[in-house]
This record gives C-alpha cells, structure tokens and sequence, in this order.
C-alpha cells in the first residue's frame, strides 16, 4: 500500500471532522470530462464515461454524508453547439443513467427522488420518456433528491417563469400587484422539489458559475467552491473541502 493511500482515509476522516454543518443542497458543476480525456489522449466520449462514473460515486459520498438534494449540471442549452456525435452520445449515456436509475436499489432503498430540470420540448423523445419514467418510478420518494439540469440555462427558465406569469395577469389568474419572488419560484420549478442552494461546487479549474440556477443560489448568497480536479479525477476529499468553505461560512456569518 502506497503512503497515498495509508495517509488519505485519514485525512477524509479529518475533514469530515471539521464538517460540522452540512449543506442541505448541493449544486456541482461537472466540468472536465472533454480536458481529461484530451490529457490522456483518449476520444471525448471515454471522458464522459469516465465522468458518469465519478457521478455514482459522489452521489454516495453525498448521500453518506448527509446532504439531502444534489443537483447536477450535466448539459446546458449552450451544449448543444458541440459538435453532433459527441451530443448524441451524452444523449444515449444519459438514457442509460435514467434506465438505470429507474431500477436501481439504491434508489429504491434510499427513496430517492429523480427530477429533471431544464427545457424538456430540447431533448430527443425516447430519452424524454426515459426521464419521465425514472421520475415516475420515484415521485413518493422524499428521503434524498437527485435533480438533474438537461437542457439548462438559467436565464432561459427565467425568461419561461416570466411567459407563464404574464400569461396568468392576462387571463386574470394573477394580479400584478400581488407578485413576490415566491410566485416566480412556484412558475420556476412548478411539482419539482428544489430548496435553496446552499453550495455551489464547479471541478476542472473555471471560476464562473456558468449561468447555472441563478434564482436559487445568487438569490440565497449561497457558499461556491471552485477546485481544479477534472470531473472524472474528482475525489471525496475534494467533496468534503467544499462543505468544509460552506462550513466557514456558516460559522463566520453567526
């Protein structure tokens, strides 16, 4: 056994020490996959399976841990630019992941309850009624919740949030005088369960949060933790290093 490996249980241990507060929500920006694979001289698609990997992983180290909601960026409107047999292939190893999900143990023992965020009228139907049937299979679950954004943009479910309330003042289901944030919440995310972010995490290196949940993290000044591990190289200590800086800043605003 490498010293590596002698030394690193002990420092997860450490860490997991010093997390006294544990975020409630979680919000990971997986950044990476495509700079690991072109590292290794590998082809894009083995990054993002090298990635997906690294997902079921992280949600059990979240899950052991204790945080309740995960949230995932896993493909932004933005995404579909690249080029098209890398999106067909996110598209197919998605469907395989909600397959999965559907029929997972985990899930089902854990009651874990899969959502998807985003614009649903951008993807491809069959993995639309793969989504739809994960989401089905979980909808009594209320233990933990996985949310996953496909097809996201932040300012795009901002711009749909806003076509559904002046839609509801035109025909007189809402007064103008009575919108608060909560009525732009409710048109946000309407039947989805997604509390307040209270860390966002981004791996790969990038120092921007990418257009991703705008209402509910700027709006909660939430806690951001940049790292430079690629997704597929993101271990349980770079987890708990971020719920260690949501931790400070929980003990720092009292």
């Amino acid at each position: 056994m490498s010293l590596r490996e002698r030394i690193e249980p002990l420092y997860e241990r450490y860490l997991q020490w010093q997390c006294v507060q544990i975020p409630g929500h979680i919000a990971i920006i997986q950044d990476g996959n495509r700079r690991y694979a072109r590292l290794l001289g590998l082809d894009t698609i083995e990054g993002h399976r090298a990635g997906a990997g690294v997902t079921e992983r992280v949600l059990e180290w979240a899950r052991e841990i204790g945080v309740r909601t995960i949230t995932l960026y896993s493909f932004s409107t933005e995404n579909f630019n690249r080029d098209r047999a890398e999106v067909e292939y996110l598209f197919s190893l998605f469907k395989e992941k909600f397959a999965a999900l559907k029929t997972d143990e985990r899930v089902h023992t854990n009651q874990i309850r899969v959502q998807m965020i985003g614009d649903r009228s951008m993807l491809p139907p069959d993995l639309l009624q793969t989504i739809e049937a994960a989401e089905e299979a979980t909808r009594n679950y209320s233990r933990y919740y996985l949310n996953i954004a496909l097809a996201y943009g932040g300012r795009n479910e901002i711009v749909h949030a806003a076509r559904k309330i002046a839609a509801g003042v035109q025909d007189g289901s809402i007064s103008p005088d009575e919108i608060t944030p909560q009525t732009v919440e409710s048109n946000l995310y309407d039947g989805i369960h997604l509390p307040p972010v209270d860390l966002i995490l981004r791996t790969g290196n990038e120092r921007r949060t990418s257009n991703f949940l705008p209402w509910m993290a700027n709006g909660n000044e939430c806690a951001v933790y940049f790292c430079a591990p690629y997704w597929p190289v993101f271990r349980k200590i770079d987890l708990l290093r971020a719920i260690r800086v949501y931790d400070q800043r929980m003990r720092g605003s009292r």
